[in-house]
């Protein structure tokens, strides 16, 4: 998954995340280490700013 710079770092995103990969700091910031690609997240930002990558 890829965080786009159009992110306002709302934490909508954050809860959803089953394998808690994501944080906020600014904008969301994915652990690549963490995240599964399951694209849950996806789903969730409001302003389409995660996406594939």
């Amino acid at each position: 998954m890829k965080i786009l710079d159009r992110c306002v770092g709302c934490g909508n995103c954050v809860p959803f995340c089953p394998f808690g990969a994501i944080s906020t700091y600014g904008k969301a910031i994915i652990d690549k280490d963490v995240c599964r690609d399951c694209k849950v997240c996806i789903r969730y930002c409001p302003i389409d700013a995660i996406v594939e990558k």
